[in-house]
């Protein structure tokens, strides 16, 4: 059998094998008698041993990834012509001395995803050939010394180690051009330097060299919560250090930023509103290695189920996806309004049905392990069940409740004790301390210094080069380089204290030195009772943005009933917020005018939190249909620009009555999400594939994509334990037409992956219903490795009703008894307000920006 499916190409000189995914448990004995061989790939197996392999002499590249190999096979060192080795994700503790030592060609060593805590000494004889190195997802506590010897280093991934501290002479004297160390509880220096590259981790130990070190000792803190629960006057009695009430009227809107000080830590304050309509935004500002302080109304918590997934589970939930090694400290706050009994009785319910929410993710993380190992085609989902290995290793800490009576000055002053007693905790914060060169703070207190500063305008917007003049004017700054400067600014931006987002083209010049400003632009669009706002713009605004009440009555109507904004709207609605709190200098910097976007529509979009349309008359844009061969003509006076806010859909039958209804024949697929779909994943999905294509038609948990002419639906089903992102298509008339409806698939799948990567402790996996009615069964998809055809396989069998299916109408494949393709046709382009979409009879190309950005 191995010899039947072994992928050789042999000419005179070499060999090439390939018996990946075999499910082999010994080397076949016909492979260790080809001498010539030169490159042996034998992942995803079940090795557990590679005896014989000293036999291939010749050998230069040798893959054993994916196996279970426990005891690092130490016929390897007969491999002297060895250059590229990869053992990764395997079970391996120790590594022998004498093994690299007779590997003197060696240029590439995967060791990821192992039990390795050391290197051998000897590693250190590769240094002149040894390039790339990766040791990430082990149990390293420092970097070897073996690696420090390896001059001709030039890439080196450490992620996900325990690393407190990087060596500067890892950085020096070698040719490094990519290095990852995110995952490590890093101090010197810390992971939001790493985050910028070498060249700023360089520029940070030259700050270092020859000055005195300071540690920072600083805490994020995200209080997290239901409307109401008392968030905003925990927040502020801590800082004011009294007791400060604050009245429904006063609730936070959007995200409230503030600092201050205990002791010998900084904590930044981070207050989030708690009403749904905000956490579309939350995620741009919810980051890890924070303390998340929950917040919980015991006057309003009762003792069933739905009470606590609204106050307390929903958060959970959101914080297992998007931070899953959060520290979370639950307070329990309006304690005045319960007995003692109700208090003691609340906290202990809390905290069990959090216990459980924990054990029951271990259980279906558990669970999902083992499908995937008791499969058996298990060697096909190795990289499901790695990512669900990493999920399993990381949990949220969840510290014990402290219930608070927020009117009496003691029990804050309790909570701040034991709010220090956990950040001083090196087992619960491991990297609260970061170890800074003097530089960075002396920017940093420039910085707070310029934003308090009277001449700096309320909005705190500034110049990027503006900002720099300012702070070089301080006599100790003065030689402060545009390069260390931007270094810092990424540095403050990752910690939060300022923002700046240089990675979008529009605002890379741009400075916020008041994080709570961008969040007022955001929180004027993306708000609860949006619908009062607009009501309430007065007459003299209206009359400014050229205006009349019946605009502004046809402006609460189209948002109420198509969920948009036209432009002069949102003019109107930023007018109104920002003149009312002073800031009339930054309107049309923000805002814009015809000829260009401002800065505010840049946010929005990046963030996928509105679409732009140019057609109010229906729902969504309505494309003239395209005829190959035939000139497309621009339209000419576009109409004013209206945005959609899918996080204010309603439900509507127009989506479906355009559909026509689901067809047992259609081709269609489903995404499955656990614990469920994070809020506002789907709007950011619509958002991001209606960017791509022009003519589509949304409701709130149902979307249909035109492309071509051909239709494909995408629809949302979030309930507990049953979450998915269903595609649907029609079935293609002719056996041609399936790699186009394919790719469109694709297409859209790797937006979903793309988003799902920003919640790490989020499962996804994909399957295709059985075709058979009424029958439960789905298919499992492999890995995708975006290579390799998905399978070889013809046909299907459904394992609970036996019928069979040919694999296309399951799995992206195309057929192999099609007729070989005609060379396709040059392709046709149109012109969206989306950009240039161009179509080929079997692919797709959006050249407006690739489908894998963020």
């Amino acid at each position: 059998m191995a010899q039947q499916r072994a992928c050789q190409e042999q000419d005179d000189r070499a060999s090439k094998v390939t018996l990946s995914t075999m499910r082999l448990r010994v080397l076949p004995p016909t492979v260790l008698q080809d001498p010539r061989m030169e490159s042996l790939n034998l992942d995803r197996n079940k090795l557990k041993h590679v005896a014989g392999i000293s036999k291939l002499g010749n050998l230069r590249k040798l893959i054993l990834s994916k196996n279970e190999i426990a005891d690092f096979p130490e016929e390897i060192q007969s491999l002297v012509h060895l250059e590229k080795l990869e053992l990764n994700q395997n079970q391996i503790r120790v590594i022998p001395e004498g093994i690299f030592s007779c590997l003197p060609r060696l240029k590439h060593l995967r060791l990821s995803n192992n039990r390795l805590s050391a290197l051998p000494k000897d590693l250190a004889t590769c240094s002149s050939s040894l390039q790339y190195l990766n040791l990430s997802n082990n149990l390293f506590r420092a970097i070897p010394q073996a690696v420090l010897e390896l001059v001709s280093l030039q890439e080196l991934y450490v992620q996900n180690n325990t690393l407190r501290q990087l060596p500067r002479e890892l950085f020096e004297g070698r040719p490094l051009k990519m290095f990852k160390a995110n995952g490590n509880p890093l101090r010197e220096p810390p992971n939001e330097v790493c985050a910028g590259g070498i060249q700023q981790i360089l520029s940070y130990f030259s700050q270092l060299q020859n000055c005195h070190v300071e540690e920072d000792r600083r805490v994020k803190t995200m209080f997290l919560g239901a409307s109401l629960a008392g968030k905003s006057t925990i927040c502020k009695s801590l800082k004011q250090r009294q007791v400060v009430l604050v009245s429904e009227e006063e609730r936070t809107v959007g995200i409230e930023i503030s600092e201050f000080h205990i002791q010998d830590f900084t904590f930044l304050f981070w207050d989030f509103a708690g009403q749904l309509e905000y956490y579309v935004t939350h995620h741009v500002f919810i980051t890890p290695q924070a303390l998340v302080i929950l917040v919980i109304n015991f006057q309003k918590y009762q003792l069933n189920n739905d009470i606590f997934q609204e106050l307390v589970g929903f958060w959970i939930n959101n914080l297992f996806m998007r931070v899953p090694n959060s520290v979370v400290l639950p307070v329990g706050t309006h304690t005045d309004c319960c007995t003692e009994e109700e208090v003691e009785e609340k906290k202990r319910d809390i905290m069990s049905k959090i216990q459980a929410m924990l054990e029951e993710r271990r259980a279906n993380l558990a669970h999902f392990i083992n499908n995937l190992e008791s499969s058996e085609e298990s060697e096909f989902y190795v990289d499901q069940w790695d990512r669900l290995k990493e999920m399993e290793s990381c949990t949220l800490t969840i510290l014990n409740l402290v219930p608070v009576n927020c009117t009496n000055y003691w029990d804050i002053k309790k909570l701040e004790t034991t709010i220090l007693e956990h950040v001083r905790n090196e087992e619960i914060f491991p990297n609260v301390i970061r170890v800074l060169p003097p530089v960075y703070k002396e920017v940093e207190a420039a910085i707070v210094d310029t934003e308090q500063s009277e001449g700096t305008a309320e909005h705190g917007i500034m110049d990027l080069n503006h900002l720099l003049s300012e702070i070089t004017r301080r006599e100790h700054l003065s030689h402060l380089g545009t390069e260390l400067f931007r270094d810092i600014l990424r540095y403050l931006h990752r910690i939060g204290l300022i923002i700046w987002y240089e990675e979008i083209k529009q605002l890379e010049s741009t400075v916020f030195l008041r994080p709570a400003f961008l969040i007022t632009m955001f929180k004027i669009l993306v708000r609860y009772r949006l619908v009062q706002q607009l009501e309430s713009i007065s007459v003299d605004l209206l009359v400014g943005e050229h205006a009349t009440i019946r605009d502004q009555s046809n402006w609460v109507w189209t948002f109420k009933s198509k969920a948009m904004l036209c432009q002069r709207a949102m003019r109107a609605l930023v007018k109104h917020q920002l003149y009312l709190e002073g800031m009339k200098d930054v309107f049309e910097e923000m805002v814009g005018h015809k000829a260009q976007k401002g800065k505010l529509f840049s946010l929005l979009e990046h963030f996928e939190i509105c679409l732009e349309v140019r057609h109010a008359k229906d729902l969504n844009p309505g494309a003239r249909e395209f005829v190959p061969g035939k000139l497309w003509e621009t339209t000419q006076n576009c109409r004013e620009a209206y945005y959609l806010f899918p996080t204010y859909l309603n439900q509507s039958e127009e989506v479906s009555e355009r559909w026509g209804g689901d067809h047992l024949e259609d081709l269609h697929i489903r995404a499955y999400f656990s614990p469920e779909i994070p809020e506002g994943f789907f709007q950011r999905l619509m958002v991001k594939a209606c960017s791509f294509y022009s003519a589509h038609w949304i409701a709130k948990v149902t979307c249909l994509l035109i492309c071509s002419g051909k239709p494909l639906l995408i629809k949302e089903n979030n309930q507990k334990g049953y979450s998915y992102i269903e595609l649907r298509s029609r079935k293609p008339a002719q056996r041609t037409e399936f790699q186009f409806t394919w790719d469109f698939f694709m297409a859209i799948i790797f937006i979903i992956r793309k988003l799902s990567e920003e919640w790490p402790g989020l499962h996804m996996c994909m399957k295709a219903p059985c075709r058979t009615a009424e029958c439960p069964a789905e298919f499992f998809w492999p890995d995708v490795d975006d290579k390799n055809t998905v399978t070889k396989e013809e046909i299907k069998t459904c394992g609970t009703c036996g019928h069979r299916f040919r694999t296309e109408l399951l799995l992206p494949k195309v057929p192999s008894d099609l007729e070989v393709p005609q060379p396709p046709p040059p392709a046709h382009y149109y012109v969206t307000s989306y950009g240039t979409t161009s179509f080929g009879p079997s692919s797709i190309h959006v050249n407006r920006q690739s489908i894998l950005d963020k």
